[in-house]
């Protein structure tokens, strides 16, 4: 259960906040920043040690599973695996538990985050069937300075 309240209400009156926080998360509006998460600790400790286990438990279904298999598990949550050639879908699985396992013993899920974009766009080259040649080929010019990265 997850409850909303503004600023001054924490100001005014922190018990009564404090006594909702007993019952669920309770999220804090700013007028002037992004919104505060309000957990008592013993749930977000729960929180974190379930997100470890869950961790270790995919790392080892992932370890009995063959890596298409394994794969073809991940390709509903991203459809680009599909365009990565058989041994990079393998490396993506290992690379995917690795970094749920690590963000969640480290409670860092931009670890997790940047795996998925950096194979996502690996995806995207390997799509664009150009590219993807120009890139097995060898280098033989230099193509001038290279931009910076762009979000997205």
């Amino acid at each position: 259960m997850s409850t909303e309240v503004q600023w001054s209400e924490l100001q005014r009156d922190p018990k009564s906040v404090a006594a909702l926080a007993d019952q669920g998360d309770v999220r804090v509006r700013r007028r002037d920043g992004a919104p505060l998460l309000l957990i008592r600790e013993d749930r977000a400790q729960a929180q974190s040690e379930g997100a470890v286990i869950a961790a270790r438990a995919l790392r080892n279904i992932a370890m009995h599973l063959s890596p298409k298999v394994a794969a073809s598990g991940l390709v509903d949550e991203f459809p680009w695996v599909d365009c990565l050639p058989e041994s990079a879908q393998r490396q993506f699985v290992l690379d995917f538990v690795r970094a749920f396992q690590a963000s969640a013993e480290l409670e860092q899920w931009s670890i997790l985050a940047q795996t998925i974009t950096e194979w996502r766009s690996t995806a995207a080259i390997h799509a664009d069937p150009v590219l993807s040649q120009q890139l097995r080929g060898p280098i033989d010019d230099d193509f001038g300075p290279v931009p910076a990265p762009t979000e997205g």
